[in-house]
């Protein structure tokens, strides 16, 4: 267990292409969609349909067998034309039948409104699969510290800096953040992917940094992909560790090989899902 002050980078706590291959399973031959898991995935608002297109994207990129998305009625037509592989659930209809999901990723682009919340307050009471909380479902958590205690047993947080501030208070460096990070991971018991140069992967016990990614994930999107990348393994049936882990490192690995084809300034997050494919080559070879 590393200690406060200690290189974060030493050999034991980086997540290394070795330690992605041992992760990551076999795709049965004969296996159906049925094997690999419902997806559930809560984006996107007028304004802000990228958000669900780009999630529901990296999720079937990744594997998971059905994906489903949540969207508002009036902008369903954006994703149906964008993502027609991805099934469509009205937000307003409100019967969710969340038993159906094999897990759930929630928050890009939902908004922060009274309905926003009471939506995620919903989700997380009656949700029995894995979840994840990213974007404006972390605010609304910052917001209402109590909702904490309703996560369910392994929910996985994916904030970046000022979202994990808005959290759990200011932190001064990241040092301090890795270590308030394992001590709410401990005492809600969650893990928190915090996101940034060397993403962490963080539970009570173990902190693992992901070292692929570069500058090109740094504009909007970014968040988005990975959020549908982990939701889509949770759905598979990884664990939620193992899930963030195998999330982060893919996502960065992608990217990694876009750059290759383009310069971090031109890089766009849907380049990035295209190469997702190649990063699962790379990891298996």
């Amino acid at each position: 267990m590393r200690k406060l002050g200690s290189n974060p980078f030493s050999t034991m706590n980086k997540l290394t292409k070795n330690v992605v291959q041992l992760l990551l399973k076999e795709r049965g031959t004969f296996s159906s969609k049925a094997d690999h898991g419902h997806a559930l995935l809560i984006a996107g608002k007028s304004g802000m349909m990228g958000t669900a297109v780009i999630a529901s994207k990296a999720a079937l990129r990744t594997g998971a067998g059905l994906v489903t998305t949540c969207v508002p009625g009036e902008e369903r037509f954006i994703l149906q034309a964008s993502v027609p592989e991805a099934m469509l659930l009205v937000r307003e209809e409100g019967h969710f039948h969340l038993e159906r999901f094999s897990a759930i990723g929630a928050g890009p682009g939902i908004g922060t409104d009274e309905a926003s919340e009471e939506m995620l307050v919903l989700v997380m009471v009656q949700a029995k699969s894995p979840l994840l909380l990213d974007a404006d479902a972390l605010t609304i958590v910052s917001r209402s510290k109590k909702l904490l205690d309703c996560m369910p047993e392994g929910t996985i947080l994916t904030p970046h800096a000022g979202e994990f501030d808005r959290l759990f208070g200011a932190h001064t460096t990241n040092e301090e953040r890795i270590q308030t990070a394992k001590d709410k991971s401990a005492e809600h018991d969650v893990i928190i992917v915090l996101k940034g140069h060397h993403t962490a992967v963080i539970n009570r016990e173990e902190v693992v940094y992901n070292m692929t990614g570069n500058a090109g994930l740094a504009k909007g999107g970014a968040g988005d992909a990975l959020t549908g990348i982990i939701t889509s393994f949770l759905a598979q049936g990884y664990k939620p560790f193992e899930a963030a882990k195998l999330g982060v490192h893919l996502h960065g690995l992608a990217a990694d090989i876009t750059l290759s084809e383009q310069s971090p300034e031109s890089m766009l997050i849907s380049d990035v899902i295209d190469n997702l494919g190649k990063a699962f080559t790379h990891i298996r070879n």
